[in-house]
This record gives structure tokens, C-alpha cells and sequence, in this order.
């Protein structure tokens, strides 16, 4: 991907169409299909409510709404965008995400899912502080 003008266009307008949904959100209750009708809660379970603690600046709530996706997208996803501009600096190409490391991925959301929903996984739950 080359960063010109049209991809820069959609990522500002990704963005605002991201910050736009959250303040929708705000104004309907949304319930997670998992929680209502099965009574258990997926690896995404409190990550809008995270979202928005984080606009708030609240991170120590945003760690507690799911504290899998705040390591995945408040530390994880920006080291590896520092990564790739660092390395699309120097040599014009970026780095790949390999079917390995989202097959890992993978296993740590299907176990975080598994903890979560039993007795000792639960401080993994989403909860108000």
C-alpha cells in the first residue's frame, strides 16, 4: 500500500466514520448477541464501552471494560504502526502480518473467550469501576 493522497483520504474518513459510530452508539442501546441470548460473554464483549473510556482519557476503566482488545489496540496495534513507519521511512515497503502470528491471534482470543466465561476468568469480565 502506498501512502498517496486517496489512501490518506480513506483513512482520515475511516477514522471519522469510527469516531461518528461511537457517538451513535451513545444514543442506542446496542447489546452483544452473545451476552443476551447465550448468556456468555466473546473476546469483544465491552470493547465500544472501552472505546469510549478511552475518548474520556479513563484508561484504567477501558482496562477493565476488556483488557484483551486495550493490550490488542492501545499498545499492540500503535507499536506496530510506529514499525511500519519506521521501516516505510527507510525502505518504502512494510511489514506483512503473517498467517502464523493471526493463527496466534487467533488461539489467544479463542482461550481469552474460554477464561472469561469461567469461574477464575472472572476478572476478565467487563465491569464499571
Amino acid at each position: 500500500m502506498k501512502l498517496n493522497k486517496k489512501n490518506i483520504a480513506i483513512i482520515i474518513i475511516a477514522i471519522l466514520l469510527s469516531i461518528i459510530s461511537f457517538i451513535i452508539l451513545d444514543y442506542f442501546h446496542y447489546e452483544c448477541p452473545y451476552r443476551k441470548f447465550f448468556h456468555i460473554y466473546c473476546p469483544g464483549c465491552g470493547t465500544s464501552r472501552m472505546i469510549k473510556a478511552l475518548f474520556r482519557l479513563d484508561i484504567y476503566q477501558a482496562f477493565r471494560y476488556n483488557p484483551l482488545m486495550f493490550i490488542i489496540i492501545v499498545i499492540l496495534l500503535p507499536i506496530y504502526i510506529i514499525m511500519n513507519v519506521i521501516k516505510y521511512i527507510h525502505s518504502k515497503t512494510f511489514y506483512k502480518i503473517t498467517k502464523k502470528q493471526i493463527i496466534i491471534l487467533f488461539i489467544i482470543m479463542i482461550l481469552y473467550f474460554i477464561l472469561r466465561n469461567l469461574e477464575i476468568g472472572v476478572y476478565f469480565i467487563p465491569t464499571e469501576v
